[in-house]
């Protein structure tokens, strides 16, 4: 039997990595690990996190914890749960690395972002919140203008 095209191989591969990537958003808060994400795609883990990298410009595991800290921080922004509920909620099971990966993200700890995010959202709707408080990393942040000094 002959395999099929490149392209048309390349193409079956960004369905699965899709899939996998809709898996993540819909169960960030399970626990999730690149083996299995990837039997579920039926692709080694190896294949899959090299594939998915080179298609969305992170691993599944940098893109898992971004959507557990956007998560979060609509959480910690709605100031009804402590840091380590959210951290639980959001299906971390580490407060430490939880609090890392936040601070990395997002540029302060999740204890200062909710104590000034509570205050700073207040009144503005969820969807806008959503969108000017998605977090950056530092990589994607735009240029600034170099130092002349």
């Amino acid at each position: 039997m002959a395999s099929p095209p490149p392209a048309a191989q390349h193409l079956r591969d960004l369905v699965r990595l899709r899939r996998v990537r809709d898996r993540i958003d819909r169960e960030y808060a399970q626990p999730l690990d690149v083996e299995a994400l990837a039997r579920g795609a039926h692709m080694s883990a190896g294949h899959l996190s090299r594939e998915f990298k080179q298609a969305f410009g992170e691993s599944p595991y940098s893109y898992l914890m971004t959507r557990r800290i956007e998560r979060a921080m609509a959480l910690l922004r709605h100031g009804e749960l402590s840091v380590t509920e959210v951290c639980f909620a959001v299906g971390c099971s580490s407060l430490g690395t939880f609090s890392t990966r936040f601070a990395e993200l997002v540029g302060m700890p999740p204890s200062v972002y909710k104590a000034e995010q509570t205050r700073a959202t207040e009144g503005i709707p969820a969807c806008v919140a959503k969108q000017v408080t998605k977090p950056v990393r530092n990589r994607e942040a735009p240029a600034t203008e170099p130092d002349l000094a």
